[in-house]
């Protein structure tokens, strides 16, 4: 007969390679109970959940997780997860945040405000972008498609992210925030009005908080996001290959990357090592030789460079795309992850954001294999079946 035991998690690259399965196949999701963002500003098309203890996001929406070898399925009570009709792992779905029920005095409910992703309470403060609709385009992005569909606000206002997010810590636990926007005409890009909402927020909670914007025009805007508090700050150039920047950033172009490596340069002077991150998204057609040496010079620098699978966002302009191949997106962590290391950089130490959060890549369980006292991946225990 068939009994549970006790076998150990994979642990460092063998845990990556699992979680990069996830990402890129996606996850089947019986009896529809997660939690997570099904369009919009990101994650988007994410499945939120912890798998014995390690946060994970994965598609679970769109047309090509029907043919997923994983499932994520109830059991007595909780939750397992399964590949090809095989039990891997329990996970625990988070319950719906209990500040989500809570509105503010002007009827506006908390949830449109902000979310909580696992653990992190996040907020796209303003939910349009001056490319929107334009030839500038970000091709991966969703920013204003939660906003037609009425999920959410265009603007958030200080005060009612400060009382967001004081719930959110009190009711249900939140350890960081993250803030994002669309791009704003004028030369700060919306990065001053993203520091007015951080410092109402830290203020009033305490917490740890994340800017993520575009490269201001005068980098002397960083200056006053630093003042308002802000631990960290992301500045997304999302490609090192020219030309798919060119082709699915076009605006982010004109800025190109020896823009984002000047931000970045002023940015680690202000917030220190480690403190400033940028997305780096696999599967867009780049040149991986190209990406490498783009996130290794970045680490140089002292910026983390979060790099994760292309997760194609329901209703933008690259939905169709397919997530890149798990022996891809590995090759490259397994070239990044190790660089980290050796320049003294690991995702432990940032502050807050999504390189502290972790859960939409595996790539810090390619930093360190075990747990050496310095917050790194630590052995767990993996439930399987053996047959006697």
């Amino acid at each position: 007969m068939a009994t549970e035991v006790e076998a150990e998690l994979p642990s460092g690259p063998a845990l990556g390679r699992l979680i990069i399965e996830l990402q890129s196949y996606g996850v089947r999701v019986e009896e529809h109970s997660v939690e997570g963002r099904k369009g919009g500003a990101g994650p988007s098309d994410a499945g939120m959940i912890w798998v014995e203890g390690t946060a994970v996001t994965f598609p679970f929406i769109s047309d090509y997780v029907t043919e997923s070898p994983f499932t994520l399925r109830p059991e007595n009570g909780a939750w397992a997860l399964f590949r090809d009709g095989e039990r891997l792992a329990s996970a625990d779905v988070p319950p719906r945040p209990r500040f989500y029920d809570l509105t503010t005095e002007d009827g506006i409910p908390y949830w449109q405000i902000a979310l909580l992703h696992l653990d992190s309470l996040a907020s796209t403060v303003i939910q349009t972008c001056l490319y929107w609709d334009t030839p500038d385009q970000c091709a991966f992005c969703g920013i204003e498609l939660s906003l037609q569909a009425g999920r959410t606000i265009p603007v958030k206002k200080p005060e009612h992210l400060a009382e967001v997010a004081m719930a959110a810590k009190e009711l249900d636990g939140a350890v960081d925030i993250t803030l994002t926007t669309g791009t704003t005409r004028g030369p700060d890009k919306g990065a001053r009005y993203l520091a007015r909402c951080a410092q109402a927020m830290k203020a009033a909670t305490g917490l740890p908080v994340q800017a993520q914007f575009e490269p201001p025009d005068e980098l002397e805007v960083l200056d006053e996001v630093k003042a308002a508090g802000v631990d960290s700050v992301g500045m997304h150039v999302e490609s090192f290959d020219p030309d798919v920047l060119a082709r699915i950033a076009p605006a982010k172009a004109v800025t190109g990357i020896d823009g984002y490596f000047r931000a970045w340069e002023r940015g680690v002077e202000l917030f220190g090592k480690g403190q400033v991150s940028t997305y780096v998204i696999l599967g867009m057609g780049e040149d991986p030789a190209l990406t490498v040496e783009g996130c290794r010079r970045a680490v140089d620098m002292g910026v983390y460079p979060f790099v994760v699978p292309l997760r194609p966002v329901p209703g933008s302009l690259m939905e169709d795309v397919l997530p890149p191949a798990p022996d891809y997106v590995e090759s490259v962590y397994r070239q990044v992850a190790p660089y980290l290391a050796t320049r003294g950089l690991g995702s432990w130490e940032v502050h807050a954001g999504c390189a502290r959060c972790q859960a939409c890549s595996a790539m810090s369980a390619y930093e360190r294999d075990e747990d050496d006292g310095t917050g790194g991946n630590r052995r767990r225990y993996l439930p399987i079946l053996q047959a006697h």
